[in-house]
């Protein structure tokens, strides 16, 4: 197996994993807590987007050229445009489309997945094309 492609699969495993507790924090805060979803996506966004940081960098970006210190900062501020999609997504599926919040939830996160995935791997991490 490449680097890339194993690079690839270690991410997606813990990108999948915490976006599990993404959708169950979300129904948790939307549903229990009955806070709005558009909020409630963005609170459940950060702190799974947060776990995956911590994830990543260890098992994933473990040879960064980057600290550990900025990296988190990059890291929140790729999360950040992410949080912006997908709250924005949100709003969108649900108040004009009439999706439910956690169908579009799912939509959302294959946009923004890939996108956390490539600016981590090339802009925060930078360790696109090493082993």
């Amino acid at each position: 197996m490449s680097p890339a492609f194993s690079r690839f699969f270690k991410y997606s495993t813990i990108g999948f994993s915490t976006f599990i507790l993404d959708l169950l924090l979300l129904h948790l805060l939307t549903d229990i807590l009955a806070i709005h979803y558009v909020f409630a996506a963005g609170l459940a966004f950060a702190v799974a987007v947060s776990i995956n940081y911590f994830l990543s960098r260890r098992y994933v970006f473990k040879n960064s050229t980057r600290g550990a210190g900025a990296g988190y900062v990059n890291f929140l501020l790729i999360g950040g445009l992410g949080m912006l999609l997908v709250m924005g997504g949100m709003y969108t599926l649900v108040t004009f489309w009439g999706f439910n919040y956690l169908f579009s939830r799912v939509c959302i996160a294959a946009v923004t997945g890939f996108w956390n995935y490539l600016l981590n791997l090339f802009v925060n991490f930078k360790v696109a094309g090493k082993y």
